[in-house]
């Protein structure tokens, strides 16, 4: 017990260290948050308040290529641990790697949560510590002897604090708010003098309909405003079958990639397996393949 308290004391100075540190952060290259598709199936991967709020232990594996086609074109690979510590503590691992041409993002964060439960509503207040990396990983056709590309190589190093509430009503509806990287400092050239940035979210509401004996559909709306990002909401519309052995989905993206997407999956057992995959409207389009998204998931321990 005394070992517990003592996290809660962690927790609880962490978010009152991140709501005195005032509304403005340092300006990085991008949030990588946006580019998940799924992010209403895998919620801990953009709100810390959502580690831990399955009950169970969960690995999982993402993969996400864009404008798949393209030389250079982004792809992103994450490798992700999240689980529950008795009934109320949950804590999460999250390492990102993320190339775009010769860019290259690096990340590695640590988060832990906070669930309050009634007999209704459960409720996660997570905390994450984040290390992130931008650089070069070539000097593709450039100068090598360029002061300016040789910095790049070196790359700029930032430590980040976010923060998110994520809670389940009654077994149907979601809702969650992120403010990610409420908290952000550069560790490497210090000298340097970067333009402030305002801090953006991500708010998350959906809910889930049982339709028929072992169909349910669920309707879900993530709104996100993150960092040298266009603002945009992604309209998810999924449906279970037979216990969500078979998940099949449509999703629609205002602003942004303005992206059609459809989704695929199943949940067998401890597995979980999803495919998306997403077509723009911008005239990018019509020189690539669209853009492919795979997530693995393996749960074990914990309860359902």
């Amino acid at each position: 017990m005394k070992t517990l308290n003592i996290i809660k004391l962690i927790v609880l100075s962490g978010f009152l260290i991140i709501f005195s540190g005032g509304i403005k952060a340092q300006s990085r290259y991008f949030d990588e948050r946006y580019i998940y598709t799924q992010a209403q199936l895998n919620p801990q991967l953009i709100n810390p308040g959502a580690i831990g709020s399955s009950m169970q232990h969960q690995i999982l594996l993402n993969y996400r290529n864009k404008w798949a086609g393209i030389d250079g074109a982004p792809k992103t690979i994450t490798l992700s641990y999240n689980g529950a510590v008795g009934n109320r503590l949950g804590i999460g691992v999250n390492v990102v790697s993320d190339r775009y041409g010769v860019l290259e993002t690096t990340k590695g964060a640590f988060g832990l949560s906070y669930t309050i439960k009634s007999e209704t509503n459960q409720v996660g207040f997570g905390l994450s510590a984040e290390y992130i990396k931008h650089g070069l990983s070539g000097y593709g056709n450039a100068d090598p002897l360029d002061p300016l590309f040789a910095a790049g190589l070196a790359g700029a190093e930032y430590f980040d604090a976010s923060f998110g509430v994520y809670g389940i009503f009654m077994d149907k509806l979601t809702y969650g708010l992120s403010l990610p990287s409420l908290v952000s400092s550069r560790i490497s050239d210090t000298d340097v003098t970067l333009p402030d940035r305002e801090v953006g979210f991500i708010l998350q509401l959906g809910y889930k309909l049982d339709v028929q004996t072992d169909i349910t559909m669920t309707p879900n709306i993530i709104v996100k405003k993150l960092a040298n990002v266009p603002t945009h909401v992604d309209l998810n519309l999924n449906f279970g079958f037979l216990q969500d052995k078979l998940i099949g989905g449509v999703s629609y993206t205002l602003g942004a990639d303005k992206r059609l997407g459809f989704l695929i999956g199943t949940k067998i057992e401890k597995l979980n397996f999803y495919y998306s995959y997403n077509t723009s409207s911008n005239l990018i389009q019509d020189y690539n393949n669209g853009s492919h998204e795979l997530t693995l998931g393996v749960n074990f321990g914990g309860k359902k």
